[in-house]
């Protein structure tokens, strides 16, 4: 962050100064008093079960030196009415002294994180990058990685989710982003949005945000995102697997659930095998391929940088090699496209394995009207895809289209401790998928059988 002053921050977000106005904050925000570092900006923010005003003496202990609060406290403090609002403020002020600084606003019904992920590697083999770390992408998460900018960053990776229509626009006005990356208009969100049309609609925020001088990155994946900058003169770049693709990917294979291509751009063709699990990264891939080329990256670079990314942000196709098992984590959330992915890839690797296949699956949220029919739709696609057992946990939509006479073995179960017992018939071998929205904590049950595994391998040497 770049240094400011008390009195600085209280005219940038218009709050009433309580303290020295010449007390220095050198240091990013942050809403954790454990995490607070000399001259860090302390937010107190009122939580469900917290309230951070309550901490603000523990943070200027350790080494805060100025609150951010909507209350007096025991401590130099600004004082403002929201604490969220004034610091997208103070973000957007910071970012217009950084004129030099180039924006990438991501956003998409799926694949955000994974993107922002492998484009943060690329471009830090380059120049200074910040990227949000895990999946910071609303009007806390996109201010608090502005704040961490400096002078000699060169390149920021935004995230940038949606509840609401107008929910982009107003973060765009935030971040001023150089570049918009639209991935995929999806279903995710579909109950609150309520039609395809208006998610994409939200999304387009992204690309309308952008100046003439910006450029727009728009997957080929749906029949909404490529017309984004129908009308408009701006530079635009598409990615895909067709042919008519400005980023594609030719020559697919996979190999150990990863895949590998030749990445055709127009500077060339160069070889990239990717160590991301699931045919679905490919997408992710060239979408952040897609950027880089923009950015004038070099092919040989890109090509580098997407065969040794590692993804950082948690519980996303994580792989586990157990005692004669393989569980794969994919819990952070769950949509119909991202599930269907998931099972894919699961399999994909019970086939390699040998073994039998296990889908733990965990509600799917905020899908309104087309839920039910979007749970039973995953429930016939892992029929079709020879899935040996699907677990659903407090989901039974999923198996409402399967007959009784069908191979694939539904087990319905309305809590995770039943879903825990199917422990006792899993097998060495067998590849265990564990999906679902984030509200269902489906790592807890992943977590939970993978421990019942190793006790149970423990016992049996």
């Amino acid at each position: 962050m770049i240094a400011l002053t008390a009195g600085e921050i209280s005219e940038i977000v218009q709050g009433e100064l309580h303290g020295d106005s010449s007390i220095l904050v050198t240091q990013p925000p942050i809403f954790d008093s454990r995490s607070a570092t000399k001259g860090s900006l302390f937010l107190a923010m009122k939580g469900e079960s917290t309230d951070g005003h309550n901490f603000a003496q523990d943070a200027i202990a350790h080494g805060s030196s100025l609150v951010l609060s909507s209350r007096e406290v025991d401590a130099p403090c600004v004082i403002v009415p929201d604490v969220r609002k004034a610091l997208g403020k103070l973000a957007h002020y910071v970012r217009k002294q950084m004129p030099e600084l180039i924006v990438i606003g991501i956003t998409g019904s799926q694949g955000k994180t994974t993107t922002k992920d492998l484009l943060g590697w690329i471009l830090s083999m380059s120049a200074e990058t910040v990227a949000a770390e895990g999946s910071f992408n609303n009007e806390l998460g996109v201010p608090l990685v502005l704040l961490r900018c400096t002078k000699t960053t060169r390149f920021c990776i935004v995230e940038m989710g949606a509840r609401h229509k107008g929910d982009i626009a107003q973060l765009c006005e935030i971040a001023s982003p150089n570049i918009g990356v639209v991935l995929k208009v999806g279903s995710a969100h579909l109950g609150e949005f309520g039609s395809q049309e208006v998610i994409a609609q939200t999304k387009a925020e992204l690309i309308a945000s952008l100046s003439n001088e910006g450029t727009a990155i728009l997957g080929l994946y749906d029949r909404f995102t490529p017309e984004m900058t129908k009308g408009r003169t701006i530079r635009t770049l598409t990615f895909g697997e067709s042919h008519d693709a400005d980023i594609r990917a030719a020559d697919i294979d996979i190999r150990e659930g990863r895949a590998h291509f030749d990445l055709v751009t127009p500077q060339g063709r160069a070889a990239v095998g990717l160590r991301l699990v699931g045919s679905h990264q490919i997408a992710n891939a060239l979408a952040a391929a897609c950027v880089a080329t923009a950015l004038e990256i070099p092919l040989d670079v890109i090509a580098v940088g997407l065969s040794t990314a590692e993804v950082a942000s948690k519980w996303r196709m994580e792989l586990h090699e157990l005692d004669g098992l393989l569980l794969i984590n994919d819990t952070y959330n769950a949509n119909p496209d991202s599930t269907s992915a998931a099972l894919r890839t699961l399999a994909f690797f019970a086939q390699e394995q040998g073994g039998q296949s296990w889908a733990f699956l965990g509600k799917m949220h905020e899908l309104g009207e087309s839920s039910r029919q979007d749970h039973a739709n995953l429930g016939t696609l892992a029929q079709s895809l020879g899935i040996d057992h699907l677990v659903a946990v407090g989901a039974d939509e999923y198996g409402v289209d399967i007959t009784p006479e069908s191979s694939l073995r539904v087990h319905l179960c309305s809590n995770q401790a039943q879903a825990q017992k199917f422990v006792d018939h899993i097998q060495e071998g067998d590849v265990l998928l564990f999906k679902g929205s984030r509200a269902e904590k489906m790592e807890e049950l992943a977590s939970s059988i993978e421990q019942l595994w190793n006790e149970k391998s423990g016992e049996d040497e």
